[in-house]
């Protein structure tokens, strides 16, 4: 990006235009105050005193040979020029014939008393020019008198002038909001991007932004909106090899299950010839193997089906007691002939939950059949109906060695998966607690769907 693109650029070019603008921001309340002020125009062209001076002997030397007439007319075009003068004309005899002041209290005849007692009189000595008519004592002189205030110049004050400091309040105001409205557009488009960032769409990503800017925050975009497409991009070859992994994993569910069916066809011929003990042993243990790889391709192809949202959920009220009444009655034989103590205690009252009997059912067989594989050594399984964080709750128990003791039946963990797959879309809550005493394991329906006795 280009330093004249950027932010830094346009805020010092925004600070070079005020220093550059602010030499012309007195003149420009002052030039046109002064034109708009005759008064103060009048006034500011008694401050050159000597061009005052030069100019009023100019004007005596042009009346030589004047008549009377023509002096009088001259000092009143000179007076409507120069209002705040006072003028008066004295001829050669010392005559006073014409007195152009707001304060008339010139002598008509002038003699040295008269100068005396005239200057006397005067509150503030003025600035005083004479000039003979002509150049010639004999036909007499002109006098300008002007107070000596007006030939200072005009001194302004912020305090004094209200306008002036309003204008100037004006000034740094107007570039006060213009870097304020420079920054609130940064900001106002650094909010638009954090909420572009933090609202996702379904596919948990968010959208892209539209950038029509060159500058940083425009960069910022730009590499905000390749993110989003590289998260596409990624999400779509995640999809693509997740599609494929669950395709790949239910054909060999499928494909496995041909020769599963002939092994156990064999092995079950195997079982009416005459076999030694040794051969009988390793042909129980075959059967087993079977049985156990079986489950393991059933296992694998449901959680598939499971995570690829292709296994039909029909939820519906159950009675849970009976249910699991209904479960353990089947399991008993296996439990009895594996040797456990089977402790089921089934409170008598109504437990209505919201599910699906099928997914029910598959959870209990994934669970009960774990803990004759993994806790047999404890020769024990408890069914209870318990209160757990004020939820009634189905427990299940054993006192097995614990789920962190590493057997060689313990498998990926698939079933245990699938269990927490259908607990989460039957919107079940379910809880493990396990430890070298044994495992615990919790279910509760997770909104309220319980009756009462």
């Amino acid at each position: 990006m280009r330093f004249r693109h950027s932010l830094l650029a346009r805020y010092l070019l925004i600070i070079m235009v005020a220093l550059i603008l602010w030499p012309f921001v007195l003149p420009a309340y002052l030039i046109p105050s002064y034109l708009l002020d005759k008064d103060l125009q009048q006034k500011t062209q008694y401050i050159d005193t000597n061009l005052l001076k030069e100019m009023w002997h100019h004007e005596a030397a042009k009346l030589d040979g004047a008549t009377p007439e023509q002096v009088e007319q001259k000092l009143y075009t000179l007076k409507e020029k120069y209002p705040h003068a006072s003028m008066f004309w004295v001829d050669g005899s010392g005559e006073t014939k014409l007195v152009l002041s707001e304060q008339n209290n010139n002598p008509d005849q002038w003699t040295i008393e008269n100068n005396i007692e005239f200057i006397n009189q005067r509150d503030e000595v003025p600035l005083t020019f004479l000039s003979y008519i002509g150049g010639d004592q004999s036909n007499g002189y002109i006098a300008f008198q002007i107070p000596l205030s007006f030939t200072k110049p005009p001194t302004f004050s912020i305090i004094d002038d209200k306008f002036l400091a309003i204008y100037t309040f004006f000034v740094f105001g107007l570039f006060l909001f213009v870097s304020w409205l420079f920054f609130f557009k940064i900001r106002k488009r650094l909010v638009h991007l954090q909420t572009a960032m933090t609202d996702t769409k379904e596919n948990g990503i968010p959208e892209k932004i539209a950038v029509n800017k060159k500058d940083e925050i425009s960069e910022l975009g730009q590499a905000f909106n390749h993110m989003i497409d590289e998260l596409i991009k990624s999400r779509q070859h995640e999809q693509e090899e997740e599609e494929l992994r669950k395709q790949l994993i239910a054909n060999i569910s499928h494909d496995l299950r041909t020769p599963l069916t002939a092994i156990r066809g064999h092995a079950y011929s195997l079982q009416k010839e005459p076999l030694s003990p040794k051969g009988k042993e390793s042909l129980h243990l075959i059967e087993n193997k079977v049985d156990l790889l079986s489950h393991l391709l059933e296992n694998l192809l449901s959680y598939t089906l499971l995570s690829a949202g292709k296994y039909t959920l029909q939820r519906k009220e159950s009675e849970m007691i009976r249910f699991i009444r209904e479960s353990m009655a089947g399991w008993y034989p296996v439990f009895e002939k594996e040797g456990f103590k089977v402790d089921v205690d089934l409170a008598e009252k109504t437990l209505i939950w919201n599910i699906d009997p099928h997914w029910f059912m598959r959870i209990v067989d994934n669970l009960l059949q774990n803990v004759i594989r993994h806790a047999k050594s404890g020769q024990y399984i408890g069914v209870r109906i318990v209160d757990y964080e004020g939820k009634t709750a189905i427990l299940i128990e054993d006192r097995g060695p614990g789920l962190e003791v590493t057997t060689d039946k313990k498998g990926a963990g698939i079933g245990l998966s699938i269990v927490s797959l259908m607990i989460q879309e039957m919107q079940l809550g379910w809880k493990i607690t396990s430890s070298t005493n044994g495992t615990q394991i919790y279910l509760y329906e997770n909104n309220k769907g319980k009756t009462p006795n």
